[in-house]
C-alpha cells in the first residue's frame, strides 16, 4: 500500500483520505487510530491488553464494580465505568438495565416479559433483559 504525506497550512482542515478495494479489520482499526483511537476501547483478557472495536461488542455489563465487553467469541474486562462508555458510545448502543449496554444491532429479537420488562436475544445467543424503565427507549430505537 502507497501512503503520501502532504504538509498543509493550519488554516486547512486535517484530514485523512484512505482509498481501498474493501473495508477489513485492519483498515477500521487505521481509521480509529487516525481518529485518536475516538470510539476505540482497551480491553484486557488473559494479562494482555486488546483493542477492541465497539461495532465487535455485543453488550457491556458491570458486575461487582468491574466492567465488561462481551464480543462474538470472547470476554474482555474494561477499565471504565458503563456511564464513562455511555458517554463515547455511539447511538448503535442503547442502555437495556443499570448494569448494561446493549449493541441495538446485534439484537436478533425481542419479546415482552411479565412486569413490563423486555427479553431482547442478541446474534450470539445471549439473552438479556431490558429492564422496564428502558423498554420504552428500546421500542422507539427499533420502531416498535
Amino acid at each position: 500500500m502507497r501512503v503520501r504525506i502532504a504538509v498543509i497550512p493550519e488554516s486547512e482542515e486535517e484530514r485523512a483520505d484512505l482509498r481501498v478495494h474493501g473495508v477489513t479489520r485492519e483498515i477500521e482499526l487505521a481509521a480509529s487510530l487516525l481518529q485518536g483511537h475516538k470510539g476505540s476501547l482497551v480491553g484486557s483478557r488473559a494479562g494482555r491488553q486488546y483493542l477492541l472495536n465497539p461495532s465487535d461488542v455485543y453488550y457491556f455489563e458491570s458486575v461487582d464494580g468491574r466492567t465488561f465487553a462481551y464480543t462474538r467469541d470472547q470476554v474482555y474486562e474494561l477499565g471504565m465505568r458503563l456511564y464513562e462508555l455511555e458517554a463515547m458510545l455511539d447511538e448503535r448502543f442503547f442502555r437495556s438495565s443499570k448494569s448494561q449496554i446493549v449493541n441495538i444491532l446485534m439484537i436478533e429479537s425481542v419479546r415482552s416479559e411479565m412486569n413490563g420488562r423486555m427479553m431482547a436475544t442478541l446474534a450470539g445467543g445471549d439473552r438479556l433483559i431490558v429492564s422496564r424503565g428502558y423498554v420504552k427507549e428500546l421500542k422507539r430505537r427499533l420502531g416498535l
